[in-house]
């Protein structure tokens, strides 16, 4: 299945119990749409959520909201029912929004683009960690329960660990030679996974973050904007040639290939909550949606004949908001973990209307 989305999109991501995928666009637009197998997915709603792009969308509060993050500086929430704003936090960061993930029940981090990362506690209503982490923009960030550790990668090439309990930044790699997009946790714990803009994977042993322990080259000279776990010895892959694999860690190896969404560079991947379905975005302004079943079986058929929702009002690719650095393309995996809590994240911001 595809859905022509009528613009380029920034992010994605899939609800925590329902057949539901959003998608955050480059004119501050945010979709949601309805999928099932066989089906013709269908838009149920559309809004503008920011006056510059949607760099950042998540799931909220067990699915009854979405939030979103934009250049704007601000971070909204939006009722998935009505569609109207629940509220808006302004200035939640000095510069740019570029990621939201989810950490806990009661907790999900942004990342700007100056570095800094924020962690906002739905209980005590307000931002509770604040971390100057990195000197450029925030690409990706993952979230080990275990240990209370937020990652992060950066377009400075770094690696950092934040300790939730201490409030500081507990660990930084030394600088890698080129912007890391994306980041994992695999082997149980044992293993940090980067992409970088080389298309290098770089493998950091848990507890030595200062430099990699392994390098997988296999995907390069391609940047690689997008990882995804699927399992504890296996991850999917998303580069800049539009192609998406399948990737083996330790031992390291390109599986397969899996599916091909074109031949632009794709920008995020993520998991529908079942996951029987893989998403996609791209920068041809297209969310694909592929059955896992599937893409997994090894056919090589990445061409298949596809059911496509569309808006017709653009024809054209889109120019950005110039996405960051990455010589003209950027923004960074989707974290499984969606906020279940009861408790409204928002009560206490500035209520629209």
């Amino acid at each position: 299945m595809e859905i022509s989305l009528g613009k380029v999109a920034f992010d994605l991501d899939f609800h925590p119990s329902e057949q539901l995928v959003t998608a955050g666009l480059i004119d501050g637009d945010l979709h949601l749409y309805r999928y099932s197998s066989g089906s013709v997915p269908q838009r149920v709603l559309e809004v503008h959520a920011h006056s510059e792009s949607c760099r950042a969308a998540r799931f909220v509060n067990g699915g009854s909201a979405i939030l979103t993050g934009s250049p704007d500086h601000t971070i909204l929430a939006t009722d998935v029912e009505t569609g109207s704003a629940i509220a808006r936090l302004e200035n939640a960061h000095e510069d740019a929004i570029n990621r939201l993930i989810n950490l806990t029940a009661s907790t999900i981090a942004s990342g700007d683009d100056k570095g800094c990362i924020k962690v906002w506690d739905t209980r005590q209503r307000s931002c509770c960690n604040s971390f100057n982490a990195h000197e450029d923009y925030i690409s990706d960030m993952t979230f080990s329960s275990d240990s209370m550790k937020l990652l992060g990668t950066s377009g400075d090439g770094t690696l950092s660990v934040c300790n939730l309990r201490k409030n500081k930044v507990q660990a930084k790699s030394e600088f890698s030679e080129d912007e890391l997009l994306s980041v994992v946790i695999m082997k149980n714990g044992q293993k940090v996974v980067c992409s970088s803009q080389t298309g290098n994977i770089l493998l950091y042993s848990w507890g030595c973050f200062k430099d990699c322990s392994d390098r997988f080259i296999d995907l390069s000279p391609n940047y690689v904007d997008a990882l995804l776990k699927l399992d504890e010895d296996r991850l999917i892959a998303a580069s800049e040639t539009g192609l998406i694999s399948l990737v083996g860690i330790l031992p390291n190896r390109i599986i397969q290939p899996i599916a091909e969404h074109s031949d632009y560079p794709v920008e995020r991947l993520a998991f529908s909550h079942d996951k029987k379905f893989l998403g996609s975005i791209a920068h041809d302004q297209l969310l694909k949606l592929w059955d896992m079943d599937d893409i997994l079986q090894g056919s090589g058929n990445t061409s298949r004949t596809q059911a496509i929702v569309g808006d017709s009002d653009s024809d054209d690719m889109d120019t950005d908001d110039t996405p960051k650095s990455r010589k003209g393309t950027k923004r960074k995996n989707a974290s499984k973990d969606h906020v279940t809590g009861s408790q409204n994240f928002f009560a206490d911001l500035q209520m629209d209307g």
